[in-house]
C-alpha cells in the first residue's frame, strides 16, 4: 500500500472580476500520483504546472477560495481535514522553499526541539544535529548568522526531528551552489532510504534524477508521465511522453533544444490533449479527447499515441 496516493485531484479557485462576477479557474486537473515506503518521487515540470498547489492539497494549506475534488490518501486513508491536523508536522513534514521559514528571532536549536513530539527535544535536536552534519555550536545561532547550507539542513532537521513517515520538499534548493544542492537532495535521499516517502518538487531536473527513484512530469495542471529515473537517458528514448522527451532535450547537457509554444492554464486544456497544440505528432484525435492516464513500461503515461 501506498504511503501517498492521490486520485483525480482537481483544484480550482473562485475569482472575483468586475464587482461581484465571479468566475472559476482550474489550476490542477485530474492529477494521480502515489508515493511508496522508502521511495523518493521527483515532481518536475515547468512554472504554473501545478507543482507547489499539489504540495499544498497534501498539507491541506490551500487557501479559502480554492474548490478539492478527488481523493488523497495517506496509508489508505482518507487524508481529511481532521486526520490532517493530526498528521501534520508529525507524520506528514514540509521542507520549504524558502530559508525565511525559519524564524529569525529564535535560536536555530530551540526552533528544532519545538518540533519534538516525545522524548527528550534537547536530545533528538542534538542528535539530529550531528546527523545532519551540523556542529554543536549552531543550536545557538540565529538563521541569519547561518549559511546557505546550513539553514537547508536545519530546515530538514525541523521538518524530520518527529519521525515522519511522509516528506513534502517543495523546491529545497533554489540559490544553492552545486555542492549545496548535492548535500540538500542527499539529506532528503537518506530519508527515503530510511523508509520515508518523499516528494521533491524542483525545476533541476539533472540534480534530481541524481536522488529519485522516479520522476512525475506535470504539465498544465496533470502527470502527464512517471517514469524511472533510469529512463531520461540518450535522447529520452525511453520516456513515454513528448513533453518529458522535449524537457531532457532542452537541458543544456542534452541538446538545449527550445520547445515552442507556451504551457496554457489548466482550464483551458480540457477538451482533448493540454500539450497537443505544441506537438509535433498531435492528431485531430488529441484535440477531440483528453487522453486517460495508463501504464506503459514500467510507467505511466497520458498520451493517446504514447507505445
Amino acid at each position: 500500500m501506498p504511503i501517498l496516493e492521490v486520485t483525480e485531484l482537481t483544484i480550482a479557485f473562485t475569482q472575483y472580476e468586475r464587482g461581484l462576477r465571479q468566475k472559476r479557474i482550474t489550476a490542477v486537473r485530474d492529477l494521480c500520483l502515489s508515493i511508496e515506503a522508502g521511495e523518493l518521487v521527483a515532481v518536475v515540470g515547468a512554472s504554473g504546472s501545478g507543482k507547489s498547489l499539489l504540495a499544498h492539497a497534501i498539507l491541506g494549506i490551500l487557501p479559502e477560495n480554492a474548490a478539492v475534488s478527488g481523493s488523497i490518501r495517506y496509508e489508505g486513508r482518507e487524508l481529511t481535514p481532521s486526520l490532517l491536523e493530526k498528521l501534520r508536522g508529525r507524520e506528514i513534514a514540509l521542507v520549504p522553499q524558502s530559508v525565511d521559514y525559519l524564524d529569525p528571532l529564535m535560536r536555530v536549536g530551540k526552533q528544532v526541539r519545538t518540533a519534538v513530539r516525545q522524548g527528550d527535544p534537547v536530545r533528538a535536536q542534538r542528535s539530529i544535529f550531528e546527523r545532519y552534519g551540523l556542529a554543536p555550536f549552531v543550536e545557538k545561532l540565529f538563521p541569519f548568522q547561518l549559511s546557505g547550507g546550513m539553514a537547508r539542513r536545519a530546515l530538514v532537521a525541523t521538518a524530520t526531528v518527529g519521525g515522519p513517515r511522509l516528506v513534502v520538499a517543495d523546491e529545497p534548493t533554489p540559490g544553492l551552489d552545486d555542492a549545496s544542492v548535492r548535500e540538500a537532495l542527499g539529506r532528503l535521499r537518506e530519508l527515503a532510504d530510511d523508509g520515508c516517502a518523499v516528494m521533491l518538487i524542483t525545476h533541476d531536473i539533472a540534480a534530481a534524477l541524481a536522488v529519485a527513484d522516479k520522476v512525475a512530469v506535470l504539465y498544465a495542471g496533470t502527470v502527464v508521465e512517471t517514469a524511472r529515473s533510469a529512463d531520461f537517458a540518450g535522447q529520452g528514448e525511453a520516456l513515454r511522453h513528448p513533453y518529458s522527451r522535449a524537457l531532457w532535450r532542452a537541458l543544456p547537457q542534452n541538446e538545449f533544444a527550445a520547445l515552442p509554444g507556451l504551457q496554457p492554464p489548466a482550464s483551458e486544456g480540457a477538451a482533448g490533449c493540454a500539450f497537443a497544440p505544441r506537438c509535433a505528432a498531435a492528431t485531430p484525435e488529441c484535440a477531440a479527447a483528453r487522453p486517460a492516464l495508463r501504464e506503459l513500461r514500467g510507467g505511466t503515461v497520458r498520451c493517446h499515441h504514447a507505445t
